[in-house]
């Protein structure tokens, strides 16, 4: 290990859990990748080795996806009953919480950010998803329907609707909430019956196959979960095309969405896509500040501004502009930066070497084009992939920072005199379509705008509020489906018509 300094911190499991190779999951057993290589896994901190673990190409790929296959066709995870689905599934969520601290320092470790919050939020709100999903195993119901065919005079017939699991399910989870994600994925499709073979992000895989091995646990039948870990080209890509998938869904960027999409047409797989967005944050004159100022700071810089979600377009009402300028400016300036295993840490690093160059290479298109930098713009430190948490202002609705997803601490903050049209426009003048904001102490106005918004979630004088009961999806070019609520279970249905002569 390159990471002593850090490790102290580190329980023995985890220590344990990352000093040993870590292997695939296919067919309810460990094993290396086909061709015997493994990657590297890295602490955004430090920028050392934290891992090893298996680098799956196409042959792992058609292993995995024959396993998922026979558990489908043969096994008997679909056939089983739903209260006994839904037994297991809870049984997730248990041990999720009986291994929380584990789960925190791997999360943390390997993703980088705040230990705290790891505790606090991602492993809590994984368990969850799985006690929330583990109820509607049992729910999951069709219904009669009453013909009435003209051309056939005094026939009648028994009409009824099935709803069954789709099949084979590839999933593919990005890097920001690597646990949470695999949760959000794996918890309906495992509740509708499918199999799956899921790939985490190659930045971030091990609290998946710790996840992967809690399941097992919890007694998951062989096959129904397949993890490999691999690179987007050489594993994520044939999983995408594989002819005996029968669904791919995908948390991640936009761009790659539209690659996961190319890749499902040759056989009309079914796909669903939650994507990328560029938020807009709406705070009127008459909001609260001392509620809105620090709800719009989080916003954006929660999880280091790593989220599809975040408020990064400020619009602020011309007579609260100043004082919601100064106040974001001020509460980033605040926020201790750190390695995420520090308990003090509130912002930790950016997650890898590519992301920490895309968020400064936008910094520094903002400072070509003419964007006033009110506070931060430059990388933290001079190890590990920090960036100080940013405010801009003096953008235009043609700058990059303006226009493009970031994915990372950095917010435009921008004037607007009145609630009009145009600032609908503006705050709807975007290829996305996820999330937005509005503050406001007159809940009829806010109700409105938020009615006017393309945007699959508005949050209303609050901001990155989750439960699993509630949906969660975007418009335009943020994705395909929802995730979470009952909604996403439509991801992983068929649903079948039988009309029987009586």
């Amino acid at each position: 290990m390159n990471v002593a300094v850090d490790m102290v911190s580190l329980n023995a499991p985890v220590r344990s859990f990352v000093d040993q190779p870590r292997q695939a999951l296919i067919n309810g057993r460990w094993q290396d990748a086909q061709a015997g290589e493994t990657f590297e896994v890295f602490n955004p901190a430090t920028e050392a080795v934290i891992a090893h673990v298996a680098d799956c190409k196409k042959a792992d790929v058609d292993l995995a996806v024959a396993a998922a296959r026979r558990a489908f066709d043969q096994g008997p995870w679909p056939r089983m009953s739903p209260s006994e689905r839904g037994r297991i599934l809870w049984r997730i969520g248990d041990l999720i919480l009986e291994n929380l601290e584990e789960l925190a320092q791997l999360e943390s470790l390997n993703n980088g950010k705040p230990i705290g919050v790891a505790r606090a939020a991602d492993v809590p709100l994984a368990a969850d998803l799985f006690h929330y999903m583990a109820g509607w195993a049992t729910k999951i119901e069709g219904n009669t329907i009453s013909l009435s065919v003209p051309y056939t005079p005094g026939a009648q017939y028994h009409a009824y609707t099935r709803r069954e699991p789709i099949g084979v399910v590839a999933q593919i989870i990005p890097w920001n909430f690597p646990l949470l994600m695999a949760a959000w994925k794996l918890g309906p499709v495992l509740t509708a019956g499918c199999t799956v073979v899921l790939k985490p992000a190659e930045e971030t895989p091990l609290t998946a196959l710790r996840l992967a091995q809690l399941c097992l646990d919890a007694g998951l039948p062989p096959g129904v979960l397949n993890v490999l870990t691999g690179f987007g080209e050489t594993c994520g890509a044939p999983l995408a095309a594989h002819p005996e998938v029968n669904k791919v869904a995908f948390t991640g960027s936009t761009e790659v969405g539209k690659l996961i999409v190319k890749a499902a047409a040759s056989d009309l797989k079914k796909v669903t896509l939650e994507l990328g967005g560029k938020s807009p944050n709406i705070v009127l004159d008459d909001a609260d500040l001392s509620v809105a100022i620090p709800g719009a700071s989080n916003a954006i810089f929660f999880n280091h501004g790593q989220c599809c979600c975040a408020g990064s377009r400020l619009f602020v009402q011309q007579k609260s502009y100043d004082k919601v300028l100064e106040g974001v400016s001020d509460a980033a300036k605040a926020i201790k930066v750190g390695p995420g295993l520090d308990p003090q840490s509130q912002m930790g690093p950016l997650v890898s070497k590519v992301q920490f160059e895309r968020v400064t290479g936008f910094l520094r298109s903002g400072a070509e084009e003419g964007a006033r930098t009110v506070t931060g713009g430059k990388r933290h430190g001079d190890k590990g992939y920090f960036v100080e948490p940013t405010v801009l202002e003096g953008t235009t609705d043609q700058m990059r920072v303006y226009r493009e997803e970031i994915f990372g601490p950095v917010v435009t903050v921008l004037p607007f005199k009145e609630v009009d049209d145009e600032l609908i426009r503006r705050a709807n003048d975007t290829a996305y379509g996820l999330a937005a904001g509005v503050w406001s102490s007159d809940m009829r106005r806010a109700h409105r705008i938020a009615n006017a918004l393309r945007a699959g979630t508005v949050w209303i004088n609050c901001y990155n509020i989750f439960d699993a009961a509630l949906p969660f999806g975007g418009y335009k070019q943020s994705g395909w489906g929802r995730e979470m609520g009952h909604e996403v279970l439509n991801n992983y249905l068929e649903t079948k018509a039988i009309c029987a002569s009586i």
